[in-house]
């Protein structure tokens, strides 16, 4: 699981973060400092969903920022999305709105 939490964190930074023509945000910058795979493999072992989705939402508002905000269309997708991660309560019921996001970030960028 803390692969494609990884994933999710550097897909919506780069969103904001890596405008056309710049160099590339890699999972070693240090942007990704407090997103990177060690931090959730930590968070995953104590089980610890409410931090989990608290720093995978603090990419993705990142990222809805960057988008136009939930009122844009691509914005609206990335909000409803966001929004069933953040309704998990376990570590089984992150895994396909994790899912869902890593393929929609993905997608768009």
């Amino acid at each position: 699981m803390e692969q494609p939490l990884e994933t999710v964190a550097l897909y919506a930074l780069k969103l904001a973060y890596e405008p056309e023509g710049s160099s590339p945000l890699l999972r070693d910058d240090p942007a990704m400092g407090d997103y990177q795979r060690e931090v959730f493999a930590l968070l995953v072992r104590q089980g610890d969903v409410g931090t989990i989705q608290l720093k995978v939402n603090q990419c993705l508002e990142v990222a809805l920022h960057a988008l136009g905000g939930a009122h844009t269309v691509m914005g609206r997708e990335l909000h409803t999305l966001s929004t069933a991660f953040a309704g998990a309560q376990t570590l089984e019921q992150l895994a396909e709105p994790l899912a869902h996001l890593t393929r929609y970030l993905k997608d768009i960028q």
